[in-house]
């Protein structure tokens, strides 16, 4: 079935659908059983808004509904046939509030004395306490008067447990986000002591992933699973912004729930999906790192859970080649890397990394990896294949050997010769050897190297960006000697980039003059806060991946005891300021959702390291030696006129 067409199929609801939500444990004989399907709301005074709809129905009460097992379940490796559409049977607004009463995803007690199952199985004796019926009919009233349809509670965390560890839980499942009963994500932020909600109250694509892996490592994958597919059926959506839409196969950057009147009826409600793919953004980009990181999280959900049914899909499938083939299409470009705008990832405002920013080069290449293992044979599949396999290859070879930076490699640029016009030129960029910075020169050291944050032609952006250099070691985009200086950089350069918090996001702070040109003055971005060199503990979890790859565990052990001993103090802050992180963000959210699962997330991988390698992808052996044939080939061999494989009529 070729993409349009399976698109088509998709949206008409006569394929795949979605897998029904085990609302209980995964050994309970309990399924809440739903159905969704897509419609169009037109708003008063706004655009044609596409939302994934549930319509009211009598039967089901969202927040005292009792699961119940339906003929021949919908566990495991179901076949694709037996999956149905969710569908919702939703009631008024002051019943409406998303929280499972019965033994389901409630909020719940952590038993301290009770050891982290991170095998995924619930033994009777292992189960954990759950609350009353009343606490939570009591809190689900406290998250009505809140406006808070659609999420858990809303309660600010009072205590009752005792460790970190149970605190963090207690707040990650508090932030969870329920459509017509089932989880779908979490939100960005539960902070009750900020009056400017903005869009923290809506589910981030690349914020839930150190959620979803969360979950994943307690063995909890429904959340995951409702996640991936309903995310999926945002993609094919129209999105437009001053009559331009986008590229096909976009994934938006977050969604939020909403309770609106029925069309029709004025006494009952229904849940939509509210999905933003730019158009209300600050900057208005496009999120390009959404799809990259949802791949990657479909291929560790497959790994954790052994159910493989969820990426062998039609739908999903489809997804995957949609996401590719916006990727991997033809440009001007002459670099096999991604070319993006600034402020298209985690660093979602001006900061200088418009162009090939490291970040995004580091995901494209998980994603290509974790995508090729998913593929399954099929129409249309082996052309993309072979496309994707070029450009690991391409990519591969670009990153190790042009953004790679030590104390050798700065020497030789040092030392560059400019305005070579040659195809064997030694300064293929044109750099300019002044670009250097003194803070540089002084900080390398002489054991370790890092990549570079940005390379254009006569400009290499010689900042530590933290989420690219350790997503190319999980990647596998750093060779393992580049990958081991990495960490041997971050080892001696701990003072800067963990300190009193971890993780410096990028270092150094553009200052001065620089932070004027380069940000436009932006007020937030200010020198050492937020993306401009702020500290931000989700980045644990990065940083913990990386070392267990790398068997380096007491590196990420080290950084984990630092974030202890006051990130549930501070109330779980979005970012730290100032050079050693010692000030909560002057505008930083408390009770960040990634900040807590980033370090429950890195807490259980010291506990299991074996547990990382559902994220990681190892150094592919074709790779490497395609990489060594590309070192010794002639640049002329490859120029001349590119045969065509296809005959045209003319």
């Amino acid at each position: 079935m070729g993409t349009s067409e399976a698109v088509l199929h998709v949206l008409s609801g006569a394929v795949p659908q979605f897998l029904s939500s085990d609302m209980c444990s995964s050994n309970s004989d309990l399924v809440f059983y739903s159905k969704c399907h897509i419609k169009s709301v037109k708003k008063k005074g706004s655009r044609r808004l596409p939302s994934l709809k549930c319509s009211s129905m009598s039967g089901c009460q969202i927040g005292s509904y009792r699961c119940k097992r339906l003929g021949g379940g919908l566990h495991g490796n179901t076949a694709i046939d037996r999956l149905t559409l969710l569908r919702c049977k939703c009631q008024q607004a002051e019943s409406v509030s998303g929280v499972d009463t019965g033994e389901g995803n409630g909020a719940w007690f952590v038993d301290n004395a009770k050891k982290l199952n991170l095998n995924g199985s619930m033994n009777s004796e292992d189960i954990l306490e759950f609350k009353t019926v009343e606490q939570l009919k009591r809190e689900n009233e406290v998250s009505m008067l809140n406006g808070k349809v659609g999420t858990g509670t809303n309660t600010i965390f009072t205590g009752g447990v005792d460790s970190v560890e149970d605190e963090a839980w207690e707040l990650l499942r508090a932030s969870m986000v329920y459509y017509c009963g089932s989880p779908v994500g979490t939100i960005a932020a539960n902070d009750p002591t900020s009056s400017n909600v903005l869009n923290y109250d809506q589910v981030f694509i690349r914020d839930f992933i150190p959620s979803g892996i969360a979950f994943l490592l307690k063995g909890e994958y429904d959340i995951v699973r409702n996640f991936i597919l309903h995310t999926l059926q945002l993609q094919s959506w129209e999105k437009t912004m001053d009559c331009h839409s986008p590229g096909q196969g976009l994934m938006p950057a977050s969604f939020k729930v909403r309770t609106v009147p029925l069309d029709g009826d004025d006494s009952a409600t229904e849940e939509v999906l509210d999905p933003d793919f730019g158009e209300a953004a600050i900057g208005r980009v496009a999120p390009v790192d959404s799809g990259l990181w949802w791949i990657i999280l479909l291929r560790a959900y497959g790994k954790c859970s052994d159910d493989l049914s969820v990426q062998e899909r039609v739908d999903v499938q489809t997804g995957i080649k949609m996401i590719l083939r916006l990727c991997l299409a033809d440009g001007f470009d002459m670099f096999p890397t991604l070319l993006v705008t600034d402020g298209s990832c985690m660093i979602d405002r001006r900061m200088g990394i418009h162009g090939h920013p490291l970040e995004i080069q580091a995901l494209f290449y998980s994603a290509l990896l974790c995508a090729r293992e998913m593929l399954t044979p099929g129409d249309g599949s082996a052309d993309l294949i072979r496309a994707l396999n070029n450009r690991l290859v391409a990519l591969s070879f670009h990153i190790r050997e042009y953004y790679w930076i030590d104390m050798r490699k700065l020497n030789e640029i040092y030392r560059y010769k400019t305005e070579e016009y040659s195809y064997d030129a030694v300064n293929k960029f044109n750099i300019y050897p002044d670009q250097i910075s003194p803070w540089l020169v002084e900080w390398m050291p002489n054991k370790g190297g890092y990549l570079i944050g940005n390379l254009q032609p006569a400009h290499m952006d010689f900042r530590f960006f933290s989420l690219g250099n350790l997503w190319a070691v999980v990647s596998g985009l750093a060779t393992i000697d580049q990958s081991h200086a990495i960490l041997d950089l971050i080892e001696a350069k701990w003072a800067d980039l963990v300190a009193e918090m971890p993780f410096k996001i990028c270092y150094p702070a553009l200052e001065g003059q620089e932070w004027q040109i380069i940000t436009g003055c932006d007020p937030k971005n200010t020198p050492w806060s937020y993306h401009n060199a702020g500290s931000w503990p989700t980045l644990l979890w990065q940083l913990t991946v990386a070392c267990m790859k790398m068997n380096r565990p007491e590196l990420a052990a080290k950084a984990v005891s630092v974030a202890e001993k006051r990130i549930s103090k501070d109330k779980w802050p979005e970012y730290y300021d100032t050079k050693k992180a010692r000030f909560i963000g002057k505008q930083s959210r408390l009770f960040q959702t990634w900040s807590i699962a980033g370090f429950l997330v890195a807490k259980l991988l010291l506990a299991d390291p074996n547990a990382a390698k559902i994220l990681t992808t190892e150094e592919d052996t074709e790779l490497v030696n395609a990489f060594s044939c590309m070192i010794s080939a002639n640049p002329r061999r490859k120029r001349g006129p590119k045969r065509s494989k296809q005959t045209y009529i003319v």
